[in-house]
């Protein structure tokens, strides 16, 4: 294809270079969706323990596998990073990207060897890519990659989020409030069933996280081109499997159908689903608490948020739930990330997926987006959460559907009749009862207990 000029001191080649001129893709805009480090650091692991493999099956000279191995090392400890320059839309296999890892690997070996870079005395393609295609290399590292980082980075925020949580459901067990349902007064509670419930929806959001590692576990390593193996020794995806296993402390199995691996992405479809479910219980518990402390007057003021900041450039004093409104604004970014995800798992054509490196960005952006949102709403918000314990109170006092542990005493409809009279006539629910003559005061003092019918007991 002729020359082309590569920058002095790069140490990447021909074809990174060409990718940066035929795929300037988003790359001017600020943020550029370049490789994630960690599909970098999955890649490196891969030509790492590939050097290695190879020289033991005797496709590779141990002179030429050692440079390998130690380049990839330095990648690996995040030297280098600025090597890697390439945005992700490229070819949908991740041939660029593959090959700016070859390149540069070859190159730092070579120099490492004492040899030029640019020389070729390692080469990309037959030393370093060495029983390897794009095709089962990209797919492994996208499953090296989600599971780091959902390892981690983003299952730690979680729990640790889920642990603030249960702890003040555990401090305020006892404190009751009013229920609410369709927005309206519902019966009483304590505050600590409430945040419980949070509790339990993220623990039930984290194990679909969970159960969604077990698929990203399998490798295709192996494959090659279609799925076959053609020139790879029949041990080879076996031996890599086993040695990016010990690389990483991660179970990783052989992908039990290749050429599934290579021509499709459910693994990673079903972990993004999860990374949107969480998403889904993010939202419903950042917006309860910016429900339970609007006001602080006007609104329903039962929580006190913590004070990080002045909440108005125009209002004096006002103090806003902004950790909540960055963690919905998380929440529909997930969104929009799986809706990307799952269209490109959608997209396998015959033996190849070609929609790879936007499908692994927006999975690794999705959990990271996640992990960083839990431990700011951790941190500046759930931490300081205190109860307005006058105002719980009063709500408990004046609602009107404490009338509902009379019903099984006196009947729905002279209960209701209760709850209808107290709101038209701005009366206590006690004074209404006793105005109407359905109960006694003994009798009422007895069975409408908040305390009671929140917690349960005689």
């Amino acid at each position: 294809m002729g020359a082309v000029p590569v920058p002095a001191g790069a140490y990447w080649g021909a074809q990174t270079q060409r990718a940066l001129q035929h795929f300037a893709i988003g790359t001017g805009l600020p943020g550029a969706m370049r490789f994630h480090p960690a599909l970098v650091r999955a890649q490196a692991r891969i030509k790492l323990s590939a050097a290695r493999v190879n020289a033991g099956l005797g496709v590779l000279d141990a002179a030429f596998a050692e440079p390998i191995a130690q380049a990839a090392e330095e990648v690996i400890a995040g030297r280098w990073a600025e090597q890697f320059p390439l945005a992700i839309f490229i070819s949908g296999s991740g041939t660029q990207f593959n090959m700016n890892v070859n390149e540069v690997l070859a190159n730092r070996a070579t120099e490492l060897m004492g040899g030029q870079i640019g020389s070729r005395a390692i080469h990309p393609n037959d030393h370093v890519n060495r029983s390897q295609s794009t095709n089962d290399t990209f797919p492994t590292a996208m499953h090296l990659a989600a599971v780091e980082v959902l390892t981690g980075a983003l299952l730690p925020a979680v729990h640790a989020l889920h642990d603030t949580l249960a702890g003040k459901a555990a401090q305020f067990a006892t404190v009751v409030k009013i229920g609410r349902t369709h927005l309206q007064d519902a019966v009483p509670m304590t505050l600590g069933q409430e945040i419980g419930a949070w509790a339990a929806q993220l623990r039930r959001a984290r194990a679909g996280v969970e159960a969604a590692l077990p698929g990203l576990r399998e490798l295709p390593i192996g494959g090659t081109a279609v799925g076959t193996g053609l020139n790879a020794p029949p041990q080879f995806g076996a031996r890599m499997v086993a040695a990016l296993g010990e690389l990483t402390g991660q179970p990783f199995r052989e992908a039990p159908d290749r050429f599934e691996g290579l021509a499709a992405h459910e693994a990673l479809a079903a972990a993004s689903a999860a990374l949107r479910t969480l998403a889904g219980a993010l939202m419903k518990i950042a917006n309860d608490v910016r429900w339970l402390a609007s006001g602080p007057r006007a609104g329903l003021g039962e929580l006190e948020l913590p004070e990080n900041e002045p909440g108005s450039s125009i209002m004096p004093g006002k103090v806003n739930p902004t950790q909540s409104e960055a963690l919905t604004q998380v929440a529909v970014q997930v969104y929009g990330h799986d809706a990307a995800v799952a269209f490109a798992a959608s997209q396998g054509n015959l033996q190849l997926n070609v929609y790879k490196p936007v499908l692994i960005h927006n999975v690794l952006a999705a959990a990271e987006l996640l992990a960083d949102g839990c431990r700011s709403f951790r941190v500046h918000c759930a931490e300081g959460l205190r109860p307005n314990v006058e105002r719980l109170a009063e709500h408990v006092r004046s609602s009107l559907a404490l009338v509902t542990a009379l019903a099984p005493h006196i009947g729905y409809d002279k209960a209701a009749e209760i709850a209808h009279h107290a709101h038209a006539h701005g009366t206590s629910l006690r004074e209404a009862a006793l105005a109407l003559g359905h109960v006694t005061a003994a009798d009422f003092d007895r069975w409408v207990d908040p305390q009671r019918m929140a917690l349960g007991g005689e």
